[in-house]
């Protein structure tokens, strides 16, 4: 097959209507456009939006203000206090949180927030600390891993 060889599906295209060409046609006398007024002149239709003085449509919708960053990241988050469960020495990753509920997947990388006080000395596996979550888990004689 060669790029002159490539046709258009059939029904693809379709042959433009030619408006007021008799009886025959299908589209005479008016040619569709109804019986004068605005839409039967030429160059019809009007402003783009206008709605005979009503107050259109695109000015009736409340105004979306703002933007969705793309890049943004959506993390999982966990709290220090929910941390408590855990015994002293152990550690806690995604796998761990995943099988105790506090998180559903791991599609989201996690983050760990300082929320309540973390009450024995537990190794946390998380892809980011708030920096009162580090400083609490520190203080409590843990360690905060980062995983990459």
């Amino acid at each position: 097959m060669r790029l002159q060889d490539l046709r258009e599906a059939e029904g693809t295209k379709h042959s433009r209507k030619r408006r007021g060409r008799g009886i025959a046609g299908g589209q005479g006398k008016t040619g569709g456009y109804g019986t004068k007024g605005q839409g039967a002149r030429s160059g019809r239709g009007g402003k783009l939006y206008f709605e005979g003085g009503q107050l259109p449509l695109v000015n009736r919708l409340p105004v979306k203000r703002g933007f969705n960053n793309v890049n943004r990241v959506e993390y999982a988050v966990v709290n220090l206090y929910e941390l408590n469960g855990f015994e002293a020495g152990t550690v806690v990753d995604v796998e761990m949180l995943i099988a105790v509920g506090l998180i559903k997947s791991d599609r989201r990388p996690i983050k760990v927030l300082a929320i309540g006080d973390l009450e024995q000395p537990v190794t946390i596996k998380a892809h980011k600390f708030s920096a009162a979550a580090r400083a609490k888990i520190e203080a409590a004689g843990g360690t905060a891993v980062d995983v990459a």
